[in-house]
């Protein structure tokens, strides 16, 4: 156990985002989200619903200023103007917890699966409500 640590934050999780450099992206995922399949390096934290990660993941991470969209959720299919109530929940994360909050930006969906598949990981949650996923740039420490 370590002090001032969310305990959502496991071992696994921790060296993987410690070993992200400026401008990696980690994706969060919900529990339909193809993460096994689309890369493999990923972490499994099924107990935990996605704003539950990323309110740790915020709470040690820095978001990137140097980018306008350091946060991206998919986008709702055929309806890209809709707010998802986990969209909506994430956005509130981001504006409590970032250090650098941000308007988080939507994706097509097959354009956020391809930015994912990209992603140096992906944290596949238990996440149930749908279009609970979010990928985040980590900033500079400064």
């Amino acid at each position: 156990m370590l002090r001032n640590i969310d305990p959502i934050l496991s071992p696994e999780l921790l060296y993987t985002l410690r070993a992200m450099g400026h401008g990696d992206e980690i994706v969060i995922a919900d529990a339909n989200f193809p993460g096994s399949s689309s890369r493999p390096d990923c972490i499994r934290a099924d107990g935990s619903s996605a704003s539950e990660v990323l309110q740790a993941v915020l709470s040690v991470m820095p978001l990137d200023t140097f980018v306008s969209d350091p946060a991206l959720t998919m986008q709702v299919v055929g309806d890209p103007d809709a707010v998802p109530d986990a969209v909506a929940d994430f956005q509130s994360i981001i504006d409590s917890t970032a250090d650098n909050p941000a308007k988080a930006q939507g994706l097509e969906r097959f354009a956020f699966y391809e930015r994912a598949a990209n992603a140096f990981a992906i944290v596949q949650t238990g996440e149930r409500r749908l279009y609970g996923n979010i990928i985040l740039k980590k900033g500079v420490i400064e």
